[in-house]
């Protein structure tokens, strides 16, 4: 079957062809191509194996996968990182040179060794990888730290690494050569481990403001001038869902965007060759201003150029349950923009493709598969969905067993809405399982 034609294959995520992926690593921008490696698996469907797989692009959403570029060694499999490039050449593997970071997990090889962290360079635009012979350039802080994310820091002249330690605990690091470096600061990301990410963003005021970022899209904002990060919010959420992990910023992108991927850690693949997806690229900014800022992500401009055919509806009145809006659409890819007006209590309930999203006004908050969002303190609500082939996590569904299905090979299977919105409940299952015993009776 050829590729991206498969019935379960997304059509503007990026999936490899094969296998399993998870973690994005090494986002840089370079030369007019943007670079996606990624945690892959080359030879399983199972997460094992760790291998730096690559993938490019022109345009943030049409993807090429392209050779693999590290594998494991004597250090370990190869865990996440990240990757610039040294316009200085301060590393002195030539000016303009993509530099890689990454951690071996040692626990992964025979003899098993610590987790450390390495570092590996292309001179050609990523199509050929050389490690460093003096690997590793950083040895055990903790059991798994792992994860290192770079940065360069044009006020301090130095580049910044941002590594996970252990439990909720970071730290920061220094260097001007990318092979030696000192540990200056810890810091703590509660609720959070794994995958930090660092970078910088003007607010509202026009202030600078940096952001600190986990694995689970908790984040901190703050100061920072080359030798601390001064924390000034409180641990805040940006990542909502269940289907998002493991979020890196590319290096070097252009205009001074910073954009955004995560690993799509949920999904069904049934009998695909492939396992798992990324997300959108979102671009990031900042609202509001001193402690009262919020980070904000958007799809990025380029997922415009998939617009094909618009359809637009009139104001609809939804009087009540008895007169629902159903809007028939034959088409696998979507974008539905959505504007809500606020009312005084009640419910909007919606179901996309059997999945519900709802609005409850009374509670003020977004519902999607039990995650909870507050909505904002405005009087319109607006939303916007893009909708892939298989973009949706995991849906709660639960196998029901019945003798006189199973030896006429009939399995049942019931999603579990009361599961994905705890204000779903009463007797309804009970009713299901009643009329089902009245049916196979007949059987």
């Amino acid at each position: 079957m050829k590729l991206y034609s498969e019935i379960h294959r997304p059509q503007f995520h990026f999936s490899a062809k094969e296998n399993w992926i998870n973690d994005p690593n090494g986002l840089v921008y370079c030369d007019g191509i943007w670079h996606l490696f990624f945690q892959h698996n080359p030879e399983s469907n199972i997460w094992g194996n760790m291998t730096w797989g690559h993938a490019i692009s022109h345009d943030l959403i049409r993807w090429e996968q392209a050779e693999h570029a590290l594998y494991p060694d004597e250090h370990g499999t190869m865990f996440s990182g990240s990757a610039v490039i040294d316009h200085k050449n301060s590393a002195g593997f030539g000016k303009g040179a993509m530099l890689l970071f990454y951690t071996a997990a040692g626990d992964c090889v025979l003899p098993e060794r610590p987790y450390t962290q390495c570092l590996a360079h292309s001179t050609d635009n990523g199509v050929t990888v050389q490690k460093y012979g003096g690997n590793p350039i950083i040895g055990n802080f903790a059991k798994g730290n792992r994860d290192p994310k770079v940065i360069w820091h044009e006020e301090s002249k130095q580049w910044i690494m941002a590594l996970y330690l252990i439990d909720n605990e970071y730290c920061l690091l220094r260097s001007r050569d990318c092979k030696t470096w000192e540990r200056f600061q810890d810091l703590t990301l509660p609720g959070v481990t794994e995958c930090p990410d660092f970078f910088p963003l003007t607010d509202d005021s026009g202030s600078l403001r940096w952001v600190f970022w986990g694995a689970k899209g908790k984040y901190l904002i703050g100061s920072f001038d080359g030798s601390k990060f001064v924390a000034e919010t409180e641990t805040l959420t940006s990542e909502c869902g269940s289907n998002g992990y493991a979020a890196q910023t590319w290096s070097d992108a252009p205009d001074g965007r910073i954009i955004q991927v995560s690993w799509m850690n949920k999904g069904l693949y049934p009998e695909m060759p492939f396992n798992h997806q990324m997300s959108i690229p979102v671009e990031l900014s900042l609202h509001g201003s001193a402690k009262d800022v919020r980070l904000v992500r958007w799809p990025v401009k380029e997922c415009e150029s998939l617009r094909k055919k618009t359809l637009r509806l009139n104001t609809q009145q939804i009087a009540d349950w008895k007169s629902p809006l159903v809007i028939e659409i034959q088409s696998d890819l979507m974008e539905v923009s959505l504007s809500a007006v606020r009312r005084a209590g009640g419910r909007l309930h919606m179901s996309i493709r059997g999945q519900a999203v709802i609005i409850d006004w009374e509670k003020g908050e977004l519902v999607y598969q039990g995650n909870r969002v507050a909505l904002p303190n405005s009087q319109t609500i607006e939303l916007l969905m893009l909708i892939d082939k298989a973009s949706f996590a995991d849906p709660p569904l639960e196998d029901f067993e019945f003798s006189n299905f199973s030896k006429h090979g009939i399995r049942l299977r019931v999603l579990r809405l009361d599961k994905m919105d705890t204000d779903i409940g009463g007797n309804k299952l009970f009713k299901l399982k009643y009329n089902i015993e009245k049916i196979l009776k007949n059987i």
